[in-house]
C-alpha cells in the first residue's frame, strides 16, 4: 500500500472538505493521484460537505443523554436546515452519539478550538511556558515545544477534535461531515451543557486526627 503523507491528506481535505480518513483512503486507492481522489470523493458525495457547511442551519433538536448511574448528564442542541431532516433517524442517532461523546470526554468544554476564549488560550500558554523542563531550552526549541503542547491541550478541550468513541480513527468533525454528505444538509453543533452530580459544590473534607483532638479538648 502506498505511503500517503499527512501533507497530501491535508491538501485534499482543504480542496474537498472531506474527512481525513476518507481523504487518506481515496489517496491510497488512487495511488496518490489527487484528481482521481477528488473524483472518487465526489462520487461518494463527500466532497460537497464543506460547501453545505456554510449554509444556515436553524432547525434541529435538543438531545438529552443521561449516563448509566445517573451521575452524568448532557444536553445538546444539534442544528440542521429543515425540520424534515431533524426528524430523520440518522440525524437523531448522530445527536445521541455526540451527546454520549461529550459525556465520555471529561476535558471537553468547547465546541471547537476556534470557540475557546482568548483568555483561556493565554492562560494555557503561560502554564506551558513556565514549566520547569523548558527552563534551559534554547528559545527556538522552547517556542516549538510550547506551540505543540498548546495545540494538543486546545484539542483536548475541543469537541470536534475528539476521536469518535465508536470509531476512533475519525474525529467528531469527520463524523458530522459524513452525515452532512449522507443527509444533504448542513449540520452544526450549536451548544451543549454537561451536568455532573455534585459539580460546583465545595465538599467539606474532614480530618480524622483534627476531629479527635477537638473532642479531647472539649472533655
Amino acid at each position: 500500500m502506498m505511503n500517503i503523507s499527512a501533507k497530501m491528506v491535508k491538501e485534499l481535505r482543504d480542496k474537498t472538505g472531506a474527512g481525513m480518513m476518507d481523504c487518506k483512503k481515496v489517496l491510497q486507492e488512487s495511488k496518490g493521484d489527487v484528481n482521481e481522489a477528488i473524483e472518487m470523493l465526489r462520487k461518494k458525495g463527500l466532497a460537497s460537505a464543506n460547501k453545505k457547511s456554510q449554509r444556515v442551519a436553524a432547525e434541529g433538536i435538543i438531545e438529552c443523554y443521561i449516563h448509566t448511574g445517573a451521575k452524568i448528564g448532557v444536553m445538546l442542541e444539534l442544528n440542521c436546515e429543515t425540520d424534515f431532516v431533524a426528524r430523520r433517524t440518522e440525524f437523531q442517532t448522530l445527536a445521541r452519539d455526540i451527546a454520549m461523546q461529550i459525556a465520555a470526554s471529561p476535558n471537553v468544554e468547547y465546541i471547537s478550538v476556534a470557540k475557546i476564549p482568548e483568555n483561556i488560550v493565554d492562560a494555557e500558554k503561560r502554564i506551558e511556558t513556565g514549566r520547569e523542563d523548558l527552563t534551559n531550552k534554547p528559545s527556538a526549541v522552547k517556542d516549538k515545544i510550547v506551540a505543540g503542547r498548546i495545540e494538543k491541550r486546545l484539542k483536548e478541550l475541543s469537541l470536534l477534535d475528539q476521536p469518535f468513541i465508536k470509531q476512533s480513527e475519525i474525529t467528531i468533525e469527520d463524523l458530522i461531515k459524513k452525515n452532512i454528505a449522507l443527509i444533504g444538509e448542513n449540520i452544526q453543533v450549536r451548544r451543549f451543557e454537561k451536568f455532573i452530580v455534585g459539580g460546583g459544590i465545595e465538599k467539606k473534607s474532614n480530618n480524622f486526627a483534627d476531629e479527635v483532638a477537638e473532642i479531647l479538648q472539649n472533655k
